[in-house]
């Protein structure tokens, strides 16, 4: 039995929000804000109000500002994101704050800086995602928007809310490249997070048309473990009946199937196409919550 299926879900979510928070507040405390970049969130919006009014830390404003968003997110959201969110905010807020206190600046290299701290921060996000919960700011409002737009990818809402952050970024500081590498972190940050919610479910459909068909369909099921399904088709040209074979794969196996296939028929027709989501057996559970 894998470790996984030993861990109850409920410890699993607990340890990837924990983790997330940690990741996140890195990504913060150590690259962004001490560059003054603010590539969106509560946190962009902290980076800005505490270069000019310093009374408190960046992650103290964090908590601050998430107030009125998650009431927000009460009223939207209901109570059932409220337990493992109001954890993971003061978490990676006093996380920011530790690691911008007893470590600091990593980097003055705004490029290095913009990279590192969008992908520490985008792969904080969708650890604390994974676990059900949100690390405050954006992530609620995000959360509330794919309420109504459910066809919208998260990383692309993080993009269009905190795009007007990065803008407000080189207004306010009245520099133009800090808003142009917010923007780059913010790009990262997009990417990233996408790969991190979905990159797991990435998957292939692939048509095959061959004379061989039952002999490709037999080795995909025992060599790969990959399931196929007949559908019955009939060629335009040649006016007979035909079989064609559908099966849907993860990515990594795709290039073995390729091989097999050709092995078996040089002259197989075979078409690959994306599959961004795909649920049932092997694959994604129909009850699990959309990210």
């Amino acid at each position: 039995m894998k470790l996984k299926n030993k861990i109850p879900v409920s410890v699993r979510n607990y340890i990837q929000v924990f983790l997330g928070c940690v990741v996140f507040a890195a990504g913060i405390g150590l690259f962004l804000a001490p560059n003054n970049l603010a590539p969106g969130g509560c946190s962009g919006i902290a980076i800005i109000i505490s270069h000019f009014i310093d009374i408190m830390p960046v992650g103290t404003w964090v908590i601050v500002i998430n107030v009125p968003i998650i009431l927000l997110g009460l009223w939207k959201l209901g109570f059932k994101f409220l337990i493992p969110t109001l954890i993971a905010i003061p978490l990676s807020s006093v996380a920011i704050n530790l690691f911008s206190q007893y470590i600091g600046q990593v980097t003055q290299n705004d490029l290095l800086a913009c990279v590192a701290g969008g992908v520490l921060v985008a792969t904080g996000i969708g650890l604390v995602f994974r676990g059900g919960a949100t690390t405050g700011g954006t992530d609620i409002i995000v959360k509330v928007l794919r309420t109504k737009f459910k066809h919208m990818s998260t990383g692309s809402a993080f993009l269009f809310v905190d795009g007007a952050i990065c803008v407000t970024s080189g207004i306010v500081f009245q520099n133009v490249e800090k808003a142009l590498f917010a923007g780059i972190a913010l790009c990262v940050q997009m990417f990233v997070l996408n790969t991190v919610l979905y990159g797991s479910d990435e998957a292939r459909m692939v048509y095959i048309i061959s004379k061989n068909d039952d002999i490709i369909a037999e080795r995909l099921l025992h060599d790969l473990d990959v399931g196929a399904t007949y559908l019955y088709a009939k060629g335009a040209y040649t006016d007979k009946d035909k079989k064609v074979l559908m099966c849907v794969m993860r990515m990594r196996a795709l290039p073995q199937a390729r091989a097999l296939v050709r092995k078996i028929d040089e002259d197989a027709f075979m078409i690959v196409t994306k599959a961004t989501s795909v649920f049932g057996e092997g694959f994604k559970s129909h009850s699990e919550e959309d990210l």
